[in-house]
């Protein structure tokens, strides 16, 4: 099992985003000596509680940090951006760290309209374009057209697409490139997906398919604890989808909470895009996943409250595939 990181520096809501930083840092450093392979950063915008606005320098900031680990995004907001800044900005980050450089984008306005317009200095919505802009990037990281983005690196970053489907798979196989699915927001569509990207892959930048998924996962001592844990992950996850503050609140504060009849329904659904329990119960559920899906490389998510648990659960988890 290959396992690695998927970190959207979820905030708690006694840590500032300074304090954020820090312990990011710290938690790479931890996950590099368990053995776990490699660690990516998502974007969000303008929240209070999700503090990865710029993977690309998270990445530079925690492959400087560390040895071995593998850095990525997950993902750069494509449709925003020019593909030629973004792949010059990946072969910078290849020419620093050769071979520890993995990028991930994705097809996502990035926030409401407001922000999409700021991302994209006010151009058009792009999200439709976002086949081409891949392409594009792909064009550049393969070195191909008369204009080339610098520095001119001997090998190129690998390059994924992130998706929820289907269609996006699809589009991943033809191009010839990695393929990340996000179990973590949409948990119905996992299996098709994968069997579409391997049933449709042709070699590109990639020789042969190179598929992953991202998943919640919180791992207790036990499936009583990892439940005690995992109750600031769920008001998290609600108070995210109404819209409310993305800090993550404490388990004092989660379970202090009066949730209404619909909201436990919308906790018990949301229990879908991740698995919660003891070591055992998590080796067991992640197998399952794996084979269901034909896919034996994961990015974790675990946005829990405390640090020291978070930095134990992601212990719990690769020691019980060693």
């Amino acid at each position: 099992m290959k396992l690695g990181i998927l970190d959207q520096m979820a905030q708690p809501k006694n840590v500032n985003a300074e304090e954020m930083a820090t312990k990011t840092i710290k938690l790479a450093k931890a996950v590099e000596k368990l053995g776990y392979e490699r660690y990516w950063f998502a974007e969000h915008h303008a929240t209070k509680g999700l503090a990865s606005s710029a993977p690309e320098i998270m990445m530079a900031a925690t492959a400087a940090n560390t040895q071995t680990l593998k850095v990525g995004s997950g993902g750069i907001l494509l449709p925003q951006y020019s593909a030629y800044k973004v792949a010059t900005q990946l072969f910078q980050l290849q020419a620093l760290f050769p071979g520890r450089i993995e990028a991930g984008v994705g097809n996502s306005p990035g926030g409401n309209e407001k922000i999409r317009t700021l991302l994209a200095n006010g151009l058009p919505k792009q999200t439709t374009n976002y086949p081409d802009k891949l392409a594009d990037l792909l064009s550049f990281l393969r070195k191909e057209g008369k204009v080339r983005a610098a520095p001119r690196t001997e090998h190129a970053p690998h390059l994924f697409s992130l998706g929820l489907g289907e269609n996006s798979a699809a589009l991943a196989a033809q191009l010839g490139i990695g393929y990340v699915y996000g179990h973590f927001i949409n948990p119905e569509r996992g299996e098709a997906a994968h069997q579409q990207y391997r049933n449709h892959f042709k070699p590109g930048l990639l020789s042969k398919p190179c598929a992953r998924s991202a998943i919640f996962i919180v791992c207790g001592k036990t499936d009583t604890h990892a439940e005690e844990l995992a109750i600031s992950q769920d008001v998290w996850l609600l108070q995210v989808e109404k819209g409310l503050d993305s800090r993550v609140p404490s388990i004092t504060e989660a379970q202090s909470m009066k949730l209404r009849d619909h909201e436990i329904e919308q906790i018990r659904n949301n229990r879908k895009r991740m698995i919660v329990g003891g070591p055992a119960t998590v080796k067991k559920e992640l197998l399952q996943l794996s084979e269901q899906y034909q896919c034996d490389d994961w990015l974790i998510l675990t946005n829990i409250h405390d640090f020291e648990e978070k930095r134990l659960s992601y212990e719990r988890i690769i020691n019980v595939f060693k």
